[in-house]
């Protein structure tokens, strides 16, 4: 079943071909219902075809860790501004994740902006991640100053999960400490801390922070 559902989505255009054309044979010499049932799957596949595109594909390829067909698949995407608002969000920051493997951070930078730009109430804790993701690029990029606004920005819309959450706040703590706040920055310190993140480097940041945070003065 999934790989009929994959062939169908991989090759959705030349289908809807196929089903137009048996649906005019059918008009004109078998069965008109018929005729009007294949013209409505093929433009059921049509509409499909523009506003979800391949990103069901692209996803499970991003899940089973293989970049490259993540990318091949999207790239089948032509008219992304076509999308459903919220597949088009998802597209935009998936598209920014594949730049950010390749170190094109502008490239990175702007796709996650355009997903920030495709606002969705059905995509309710995106904006948190995107806002989060555009200031990690913005650390890669040496620019601290918007990092931190953004960083402050992702927390109050929403972060889905603790291990991204406690990612924030360590980001914060060190941006704050280097800032020469420190009580600002042992504050989100311990807001990380308490969050008990599993991630393995995410454990190791806390453990290397909490030798040295403590000496701080503040």
């Amino acid at each position: 079943m999934k790989k009929i559902l994959h062939f169908y989505i991989l090759y959705r255009l030349p289908i809807i071909f196929v089903l137009i054309g048996l649906g005019i044979v059918s008009h004109l010499y078998y069965d008109v219902a018929l005729a009007w049932f294949l013209y409505i799957l093929a433009f059921i596949s049509l509409l499909l075809y523009f506003m979800m595109g391949t990103m069901r594909i692209v996803q499970e390829a991003i899940t089973d860790g293989d970049t490259d067909l993540a990318i091949k698949y999207i790239k089948k995407i032509k008219f992304p501004r076509l999308l459903f608002k919220p597949i088009r969000s998802g597209y935009y920051m998936i598209q920014s994740n594949l730049s950010l493997v390749s170190d094109d951070l502008t490239a990175a930078e702007s796709n996650i902006r355009k997903s920030l730009k495709t606002k969705s109430k059905i995509v309710g804790d995106v904006q948190g991640s995107s806002l989060m993701q555009l200031a990690f690029i913005q650390l890669k990029k040496g620019q601290t100053k918007e990092a931190r606004l953004n960083l402050q920005a992702a927390i109050k819309a929403g972060i889905p999960d603790k291990e991204s959450l406690a990612a924030c706040y360590l980001q914060l703590s060190s941006i704050e400490i280097q800032r020469n706040q420190n009580k600002i920055g042992k504050d989100y310190f311990r807001k990380a801390k308490a969050l008990k993140p599993k991630t393995e480097e995410l454990v190791k940041q806390i453990q290397q922070m909490d030798k040295h945070i403590s000496r701080l003065p503040g």
